[in-house]
């Protein structure tokens, strides 16, 4: 597939407006390539709705290997066999001549960022300040691109590793004739997306006027969360606090959603319906700093998997958050066993820079940190957006204590985001912390229509997914992952 990867049907600016353009990956012969010549045709590439939507048809595999995920007889039988092998953690996802979904997408994408990146300069028209502005726009949003990828295909990140272990690919140029391509280390991957940050950043626009670009605010929140992976968490604060002050700058408003507002009397979330709350859709979800999607069945009409009832127990009865399950599966039948949950809306997962996982980030950084009484303060900034005012706050044996608190807010990260992928990538990093690493067995639960339970236990090397055997076919010599 790396020898492919700009196989693309041309995307031909036209109109000063969002465009795209469908194309089938890989799949047919390319007709051209990206045409652009003025300032004004590099702008628009970067609004291309195809650098929004990252999935066409099937969520990906980060909801499916979340731990607080759990499946549901006899709804699993059913479903696809991508969804039941990523359920068991199995070593192979894919079919020979399968194109993996987690790296369809972004490889399209990083096409188009590598074209603006080197091409911009060149280009007529517009002010030098506005091809810097383009270019740190498009170097930032690769670095989003790699940070995605290197938590599928490479290890998490371990200082003490990271040098020799396998990461991905580096491809920094947009040419149709490159056929060589290597396995860049981990380091070597995280190098470069910390480079292309910290060169992007002073050049991003220094406010936030649309969710599908990349502003400073984005930028620095995106470095902050780069450095948490890394375990630097006295360099991401800074940086996570930063992206907090710049969001209040917004000219668009970007904020936390009061779920005792939204889900009042005639709140934006009601009626909660068939589908689930009144979810407003990407560009206009106010909680998207940078949004990026992709298409959450598990959160839709596909019932096989669940909300695992110990993930269930973590929310007090009061949680607004609960109003987005359901206790049976879709469109109706029993409800689940044991307790089960089946989430119930928003359709489409937002995984690209959110307003709640900064909050969250940045409490655990300050609790990390030892600034106990600020990490508890964001903490429960979130909080009062998500319960009754009464509910809030932290318990002071907990508040008063670094483990219990990075505990606690581990599972505000749980009760936030279960369900839209952002636990896998918890584990990941929580797998190589020097405080937890030890400290938690991940387990799958496969419930039968009796509600008894048999479970999948994740081996340490399926931390990380192998290489579609696609790519190893395509790049002879190419190491892929045990």
């Amino acid at each position: 597939m790396f020898r492919n990867i700009h196989k693309i049907v041309a995307c031909v600016v036209v109109a000063a407006t969002i465009t795209s353009c469908k194309k089938d990956f890989l799949e047919i012969t390319p007709k051209g390539k990206l045409i652009a010549s003025t300032v004004s045709d590099y702008n628009l590439l970067l609004s291309n709705l195809d650098l929004l939507n990252m999935s066409a048809g099937s969520g990906l595999a980060q909801v499916i290997m979340g731990d607080e995920v759990a499946a549901a007889a006899p709804y699993f039988a059913g479903a696809d066999l991508r969804t039941q092998r990523l359920f068991r953690w199995d070593d192979v996802i894919y079919q020979p001549t399968e194109i993996a979904t987690e790296m369809k997408v972004f490889m399209e994408n990083l096409y188009t960022y590598n074209k603006i990146i080197h091409e911009i300069d060149d280009a007529t028209g517009g002010s030098e300040e506005q091809k810097k502005s383009i270019k740190a726009e498009a170097l930032a949003s690769r670095a989003w691109t790699y940070f995605s990828l290197i938590n599928y295909y490479g290890k998490p990140y371990d200082a003490a590793t990271a040098a020799s272990d396998p990461g991905y690919p580096i491809i920094t140029v947009a040419d149709v004739t490159e056929s060589k391509f290597t396995r860049a280390s981990v380091k070597e991957v995280y190098d470069f997306i910390v480079s292309d940050l910290q060169a992007a950043i002073p050049q991003l626009p220094a406010k936030t006027t649309h969710r599908l670009r990349m502003s400073k605010a984005t930028g620095e929140a995106l470095l902050g969360k780069v450095w948490m992976f890394m375990g630097k968490f006295d360099a991401a604060e800074p940086l996570l606090a930063a992206a907090l002050t710049g969001i209040a700058n917004a000219e668009i408003s970007v904020q936390l959603y009061d779920y005792n507002v939204t889900f009042g009397p005639n709140g934006e979330f009601m009626p909660v319906g068939f589908f689930g709350p009144n979810y407003p859709t990407a560009p206009n979800i106010k909680e998207n700093l940078f949004a990026k999607q992709f298409m959450n069945n598990w959160t839709f009409t596909n019932s096989e998997l669940v909300l695992h009832p110990q993930a269930v127990a973590l929310y007090k009865p009061s949680d607004l958050r609960l109003n987005f399950y359901s206790t049976q599966p879709f469109p109706s039948g029993d409800d689940y066993k044991g307790g089960a949950l089946r989430k119930m809306g928003p359709i489409s997962a937002q995984f690209g820079i959110t307003v709640p996982d900064i909050y969250l980030l940045l409490a655990e950084c300050k609790a990390r940190n030892n600034d106990l009484s600020g990490a508890v303060t964001t903490t429960e900034t979130l909080r009062k957006n998500r319960m009754p005012a009464q509910d809030v706050a932290i318990p002071a044996n907990i508040a008063t204590n670094k483990i219990s608190l990075v505990k606690f807010i581990l599972e505000e990260r749980i009760r936030e985001f279960a369900m839209q992928g952002y636990r896998w990538f918890d584990m990941r990093r929580l797998s190589v912390d020097p405080d937890y690493k030890n400290t938690v067995k991940y387990t799958h639960t496969l419930f039968d229509e009796a509600g008894n339970a048999s479970s999948f236990t994740l081996r340490p090397e399926r931390l990380v997914m192998r290489l579609p055997q696609l790519i190893i076919t395509q790049n002879p010599g190419m190491q892929n992952n045990p």
